[in-house]
């Protein structure tokens, strides 16, 4: 196993690119922060889509991943707050609203949401 692996990120927001040496067993977006580069996040624990990069090259492992559903993962979609790399890695960050929409765009305008449970009364 290495001691580190190189990161290259593609930043849309800014159109720059940078690179990061990233161990193995630590976050990409706190190791990055700690190189001096600032990348967009909000919850830091996996479960929102402020930190979604879209993986082009690489392996990382993104077990907490809560906030990410399993085919976006599949279609390489990761969160770097939560992310290892695995080997040399290429991401590009992704606009939250658009990772946020692919996710869940599909349940907007269904109309009301019932989960079955009685509501209880006043």
């Amino acid at each position: 196993m290495s001691d580190t692996y190189t990161v290259r990120i593609r930043d849309r927001r800014t159109d720059e690119e940078f690179t990061v040496q990233v161990p193995p067993d630590r976050y990409i977006l706190q190791t990055a922060e700690e190189q001096g580069y600032e990348l967009p996040f909000s919850c830091r624990n996996g479960a929102c889509t402020a930190c979604a990069v879209r993986v082009l090259g690489g392996a990382i492992e993104q077990t907490e991943a809560m906030g990410l559903s399993a085919p976006l993962r599949q279609r390489g979609y990761a969160l770097l707050c939560v992310s290892y790399p695995r080997s040399d890695v290429i991401v590009e960050t992704q606009d939250e609203d658009e990772v946020y929409m692919l996710q869940f765009g599909r349940y907007f305008g269904q109309g009301k949401v019932s989960f079955g449970l009685p509501l209880d009364e006043e």
